[in-house]
This record gives C-alpha cells, sequence and structure tokens, in this order.
C-alpha cells in the first residue's frame, strides 16, 4: 500500500490546485496498475474531499499519530510531519520553502529523516540551498497532465477572435494583479477580439473571495466557475487559445507549473514568468515572459497571437511528455532504489562516536 497523506485537518479540495491533481492523479494511475494507493486525511471524518473524486480509495484517520500505523510507504504531502512510521516515509515538496522563521523551524525539523522529492530541478534546488543539504539527494518526479488533455477535440475557432484563460488560484501568488494590470494596457484594451475568461478556483478562501469580486466587476473578463474534474478542464482549455500563468516572483516561486502542460496538451499557447519551474514545463508552447510585468504579460499575449493557433503537430509532441505514465515510473523508481543516508542520521552517528569511550591506551604484555 502506498499512503499519500494530505495536510492534517485540511480536506483534499477538487479542482483547486497542481497538487490535488498531483496526488489523486499519482493514486488514479497507481490503482489502474493494480498497486494499492490511497489518499490518508487526518482530523476531518469522513467530509474530507473524497466525494470530488469518485472511484479514488480514501482513508480518514482521527489522528496524525495512527499514520505510524500505516503498513507500506507513506509519502506526506506538502507537510513534513514528525511521526515514527513503519518503513520509511518520504515527502513531495510541492511549495517553496517558507519564509517565515516559525514556519522555517516547522520545515527543516521534519525534513530531517524523511526522503525529500521535488516537482522540478528548480525546486530541488531551491529546497537544498534551504535546508542545506546536497541536491543529489531530493529526486526529481515530475507532475503531469491526464490523458484527457492530449485527446480532448477543439472546437472551431471564431474567425478573427482570441481567448484567453487565467487557470490558476485566485490568489496573489498566481498573478492575477498582473493579469488585471495588463487588461489596462493599450495593446489589450483596445482589442476587441480578445477575450478573458477566469475560473473560481480558490474563491473558497477569503483572498479568493475577494478577489472573484474584483473580476467579476470587470468588464473585460468572464467568471466561470471552477472545474472538478481533469475533464471538465481539458474541455474548458479545449475552448481557449492561450492560457496565462503570470505568476508572482517576488515572495513566491511556482515550484513547476502543473497548468502550463495541461494547457499545452490542450493545444494552447502558455504565456508564464520566466521565473522558478515554468521554464521546466515547455513542451513547445510556452512563451516566458518577465514575472510581475504587466506590460510584458501584454506583449507575451500579443507573440501568441501572432503565432496564429497552436500547430496540430506541436500539440501531439507535447502530449508525449510529463504523462501521468513517466511521473509514476519516476516515483516507483524513487521508492525502489537506495536511500540516500538523511543528514540527521549522519549527524546522530557523528554524535554517538564523538560519545563513544575512548579505547584503552595500548600497553605491552612484554615480560623482561
Amino acid at each position: 500500500m502506498i499512503s499519500f497523506v494530505w495536510s492534517p485537518g485540511n480536506p483534499l479540495p477538487a479542482g483547486t490546485g497542481g497538487s490535488e491533481n498531483y496526488t489523486v492523479g499519482q493514486v488514479r494511475e497507481l490503482t489502474r496498475r493494480g498497486i494499492s494507493a490511497q489518499v490518508v486525511t487526518v482530523a476531518v471524518g469522513r467530509d474530507d474531499g473524497r466525494d470530488g473524486f469518485p472511484g479514488v480509495p480514501f482513508l480518514s484517520l482521527p489522528t496524525l499519530a495512527e499514520i505510524g500505523d500505516l503498513d507500506g510507504t507513506v509519502v506526506f504531502v506538502n507537510e513534513p510531519h514528525q511521526v515514527p512510521t513503519r518503513n520509511p516515509a518520504f515527502l513531495i515538496l510541492h511549495n517553496p520553502p517558507p519564509i517565515r522563521e516559525r514556519e522555517r523551524a516547522f520545515a527543516v525539523a521534519g525534513t530531517r529523516v524523511l526522503a525529500l522529492i521535488a516537482t522540478s530541478r528548480y525546486a530541488a534546488a531551491l529546497w537544498a540551498s534551504y535546508l542545506d543539504v546536497d541536491v543529489a539527494t531530493i529526486d526529481v518526479v515530475y507532475p503531469f497532465a491526464e490523458p484527457c488533455f492530449a485527446t480532448r477535440s477543439r472546437p472551431g475557432r471564431p474567425p478573427g477572435r482570441t481567448r484567453v484563460l487565467f487557470a490558476g488560484r485566485l490568489s496573489p501568488e498566481k498573478g492575477v494583479y498582473t493579469l488585471l494590470a495588463a487588461l489596462h494596457i493599450d495593446l489589450i484594451e483596445q482589442d476587441a477580439d480578445l477575450t478573458f475568461t477566469a475560473t473560481t478556483a480558490g474563491a473558497d478562501k477569503p483572498q479568493g473571495r475577494i478577489i472573484e469580486r474584483l473580476l467579476g466587476e470587470h468588464p473585460a473578463i468572464s467568471v466561470v466557475g471552477a472545474r472538478r474534474t481533469p475533464a471538465a478542464m481539458a474541455a474548458l482549455m479545449a475552448d481557449h487559445d492561450i492560457v496565462v500563468m503570470p505568476s508572482n516572483s517576488q515572495y513566491w516561486h511556482e515550484t513547476f507549473g502543473i497548468v502550463s502542460i495541461e494547457a499545452q496538451h490542450s493545444g494552447c499557447w502558455v504565456i508564464a514568468s520566466n521565473d522558478g519551474g515554468l521554464p521546466e514545463t515547455d513542451c513547445g508552447g510556452v512563451l516566458l515572459v518577465d514575472p510581475d510585468n504587466a506590460e510584458a504579460l501584454a506583449w507575451g499575449i500579443r507573440a501568441a497571437i501572432a503565432s496564429g493557433p497552436f500547430p496540430l503537430a506541436g500539440r501531439r509532441r507535447a502530449g508525449t511528455m510529463f504523462t501521468v505514465a513517466q511521473s509514476v515510473d519516476t516515483l516507483l523508481a524513487v521508492f525502489t532504489r537506495p536511500r540516500a543516508i538523511p543528514p540527521a542520521t549522519i549527524v546522530r552517528r557523528l554524535e554517538e562516536l564523538v560519545l563513544a569511550p575512548s579505547a584503552e591506551q595500548p600497553h605491552s604484555t612484554r615480560v623482561w
């Protein structure tokens, strides 16, 4: 059994972010292969989000300590909780390192004995520097787009119209304010053939509700409901030409950007901030622009429009990259290969060695 432990005290929401899609997608693919896998939630009972993921096995535990009773492989998602497990446990680092000191202490302490998995080379280097460990000790298992994104048919494009989608969470980290600023640049504002759409993903949080109201008041952007399944998101992306990812780089660095590969598999150009792990998502359809720069975002949109529709051959090629099968193959290889000794274990062994009794001074038994 492979158990993916979601953030304790929180349900797993459908249609809100990459770490959710990654976790559930891994479980789906593992179970398709006949490998037992499940999502584990803690302290939320059966109202833990399972209704949003039909067919995905869930296990609800009352307390964090009960994770220690799980058989098989335990994989913590995002949060490095210090729980003794029957077998060596892993941690998948979807988010960048925290910037506040109280959160830093939790992250450093919790990662001392866990095998670390990052979602991009950028994220691995970032966490290695943060934790002061060798980057080679952090494995990389890339996210993926579900198969439906590459196979969804695209409806006919309205003549002369360009449809732009913001599919990220409604939060400052995802660059939504940069998008709002770009809407008022003349390159965009004066083009009546441009349409913009955003989803309500993240509107379940207080800041998301505020941003949803801001977008709803803007005459140039339509707000549609969050898509709760990969198939529904694939249908929405296939109905657009460009997906924008103006991710914030001031205090948040996108560790990968699953929306980018989903969009390219769907046949969309992607305009993304040249920051974090986003450059690693390029399947042939990414245009990188300066982060936190509304003018650069506007010019990126114009460049994509000038390029015409994303080529069919490019979409087919994109669909062979970052697949769920490739991701799970890599994950299983990580589970089976010999693990590097965690730094905390090395330190503990050195301390034990220092505290060990000194050897007796050698003496001669020779009789004169």
